[in-house]
Order: structure tokens, then sequence, then C-alpha cells
């Protein structure tokens, strides 16, 4: 007995209908992309492990899904290695290749290779799927598509105010309510400083950055496991706790930080970004939030977050300011800043809300009933004449019964069929018929055209 076929945990099929909800996603994110200068890239599914190792913190490492070596992967490694049962140093020696985690550090990667032939600023926007070998859950996946942009070769923060504009023009479009976190690991920093653990900065902030998913209390746990003295706890929760407007928080900071020069920064860099939102007209709620951390330890400056308001989902996109990436791959003094649309996350949202345009997920707009010969031959031109108008049109392909051909109609929720049969062809005219209401007229080619456009 053949075994019943499955797919990865983690992994989903899209069905036709899907795959137009999908491109809908793809098409209204990279059309918001080119209006502000962005060119798109493609790299590789695999990278190698070195390219990936280290960039991603600790937990980061841990979720790469590492490809085994074809051929003899056995050589070179001795019996005791094997018996030593050690998963992780025996996969250093097994595998040569991941498959990317993201899209930034691959982007690093490109920048690096080809900076001979690429003119700085470099804006540069990728779609494209990722994996991570995390604990498959609600909105959660091990396969999953990320639209990034990114900029490099620019300290400018213009490129993080234009950042939140592009984040609340392309929600607007999906017509999804949210709101735009925004922090400064710069501030992050300043809070490790003054309450005097600075070299605790990846504990604190990975930590904090749990706060949304475990509660206070556990990040409190966390941090005390992690080493860090009750006191420095206790100073850091009415920082964490920050209430009140964006600027209330940026002057209580001023204060709070003001022993702290990177902190200060963090601040004025945040009250810069705040100040030109403000002044564009951004539609999305904007808030600085001092517990968004956001764990990746390549993040440097200005890091934001987005939240569905609407849905109970995490976040749909995020991304931050990263002032040495590059540098891993021996390029020095690169900055660059970007942001990353979870694309599959945004589609359970438009699902749960219903907000898909209905031109968006209609297939074809217009059957031909096939009578036989005679008829086909008749309705092939006028199918052309409409496909040449933009009309979405087929012809069914076999002389069958017309119950058949018309419940094809409904299951693909066609909603015109053209009828042709002797009298239309002795008329030189097509019955049209209205799906949904099921009026009938008699019509010329022309006024079939003009009739569905």
């Amino acid at each position: 007995m053949a075994t019943k076929p499955g797919i990865p945990k983690g992994t989903r099929d899209f069905s036709p209908v899907e795959m137009a909800k999908r491109n809908y996603i793809f098409d209204t994110i990279r059309e918001v992309f080119h209006l502000y200068g962005y060119s798109q890239i493609e790299t590789p599914s695999m990278e190698n492990l070195s390219t990936l190792m280290g960039k991603y913190g600790e937990e980061g490492d841990k979720l790469l899904f590492k490809i085994q070596n074809s051929g003899d992967y056995f050589s070179g490694i001795t019996d005791e290695e094997l018996l030593s049962r050690n998963a992780a140093k025996l996969a250093s020696k097994f595998c040569e290749k991941g498959l990317r985690y993201d899209l930034t550090v691959p982007f690093a990667r490109y920048v690096v290779m080809h900076r001979d032939e690429i003119t700085f600023p470099f804006k540069r926007f990728q779609i494209q799927p990722v994996w991570r070998a995390d604990r498959p859950q609600k909105g959660r996946y091990r396969e999953f598509y990320q639209c990034d942009a990114d900029v490099v070769g620019s300290n400018s923060l213009i490129n993080e105010v234009e950042l939140v504009q592009m984040i609340d023009s392309v929600f607007n479009k999906f017509g999804i309510r949210v709101s735009i976190k925004i922090n400064n690991r710069k501030i992050l920093t300043g809070i490790a400083e003054i309450i005097g653990e600075a070299d605790k900065i990846v504990d604190i902030t990975v930590a904090i950055d749990k706060l949304d998913k475990i509660g206070l209390d556990n990040v409190n746990a966390e941090l005390a496991s992690k080493g860090i003295p009750q006191e420095a706890i206790d100073k850091l929760q009415p920082i964490i706790l920050l209430s009140g407007s964006n600027e209330e928080k940026l002057e209580t900071l001023k204060t709070v930080l003001a022993a702290s020069e990177t902190g200060l920064k963090g601040v004025k860099e945040s009250e810069f970004i705040l100040k030109h939102v403000a002044q564009l007209g951004v539609k999305s709620e904007v808030e600085l939030d001092l517990t968004l951390a956001r764990g990746l330890n390549y993040y440097t400056g200005a890091i934001f977050e987005v939240k569905a308001l609407d849905v109970q989902i995490g976040s749909i996109s995020g991304g931050g300011r990263y002032d040495n990436l590059t540098g891993v791959f021996g390029m020095d003094d690169m900055s660059g800043v970007g942001i990353s649309f979870g694309a599959d996350r945004i589609y359970d949202v438009l699902n749960q809300l219903d907000l898909y345009p209905k031109e968006a997920v209609n297939g074809t707009q217009l059957l031909f009933v096939n009578f036989g010969e005679k008829e086909t031959e008749y309705s092939l031109p006028i199918l052309f004449k409409a496909r040449e108008a933009g009309i979405r049109a087929e012809i069914y392909p076999d002389s069958t019964k017309m119950k058949k051909q018309m419940s094809y109609a409904n299951a693909k929720q066609i909603p015109f069929v053209a009828i042709v049969g002797e009298n239309e062809m002795n008329e030189g005219k097509v019955t049209l018929k209205n799906m949904t209401t099921g009026e009938q007229s008699l019509l010329t080619p022309e006024e079939l055209v003009a009739a569905i456009k």
C-alpha cells in the first residue's frame, strides 16, 4: 500500500486562490518599494555556513537549517568523534552550507562581493523565502517569505524616516490598522551602562524583547539567570515600563540617561525620526517603545517593529539600523538600515479580516462554452480579441454536457460565460450570461468585450 504523502511541519501548500492572494501581497509591497527608489535583487536559497553562523546570536544559530554535504561526508571524521554524539561538532564536519535564515546577512555578503558594480547609497529589495528550524505554531512557520528593503552606504536618518513612511503606506494599501513601534539600540546600551551592566547588553536586550510573550516576571527571572544582580534588575523596571507620549518619554530619557553619551545619542536619533514622521502625516500609530529590543545582535541604531491592532499575531514587519554588518565580510564602515515585511503573517491577517479586494483573487473572467468543432472555430478569434483587451478568458477544452461546463464555471467562480450555438453564429454574435444574476444578452464580439471591461 502506497504511503500517504505529506509535507514537513511548518510548511504549507498554496492553492490557486491562495497564490492569487499572496501575489496581491507581493505586488502591493513591490509597488511601494519601487516608489521609494529601491531595486530588486535575488540571492541563493543556500549560503555557506561560514556566511550565516555567528550573525544572529546564539539562539539564531540554533535555528539554522544545515545542509548535509554530498559524497562521503564521514571521511576525515574519527570513530571517537562519531561516538561522542556531539551534534553541533559533527554538524560542522558534515555540513558546509545552510538555508538562509533571513535576507539581510545574504544581502551584506552580496554587497561585499559586488562592491565594484554597486552605486552607493545602494537601495535594494528582495522578496524570497527564508527557513528557520523553529517550533511551528500559529503565525510561525519553518519556511516563509520575507519582503526586505535595505539601503546601505548612508548614515542619514532620512532613510529611517522613509522606512516608516513605507511601512505606513504598505499597511494603508492593505487596509490593516497597525502600531509601528520604534526604539534605538543606543538607548538600550545607555540603559545597560547606567544600571552598571554594560557588558550584559545582549542578555538584557534578548530578555526584554520577550516582554510581550512571557511577561515581566519571567523577563526578570531570565535576567537573574544571566547573572544580572537584583539591584540592577530593580533599576531597570521603571525604564522598561516607562509610559506617556513619545515626547514625554524622550524628555524623561534625557534625564535618566544624562550620564551615558551613547544613550543620549540614541535619544537624539529617535527624536529626529519621530519629529519628521509626525510632520509627514503618517497615518499609523507610531510609538517609542523601550521594551522593543529585536534580539538580533547586528542592530546598532534605530529598530522597528509593527503589530496588527485588530488581530492577535506576532510582529508583521520589523527592522533596524546596522553599522557593522559588512565588516565581518571584510568591508568596514558600511552603514545600513532596512525593514522586512512578513508576507505569511500579513497573509493570515488579511484572511482573518477579509480584506482582499475581489479583483485580487478573481481568476478567469470569461468562459466560452464548447459545443463542438464548428462552434469552437467561431469562438477562438473572439476569445483572442477578449484576451487582447486584457480580459482573462478561456474556452472549455472538451465538447461535453452543458451542465458539466457550467459546473466548472461555478466551481472556479467565473463571472461570465459566452455561449455560441447555431443562432449566434448565423447572426455573428455571442450570448453572454452573467453567472451572478443569470441575465443573458445577445452581443457582438465588440459589445461582449465592452460589457466585461
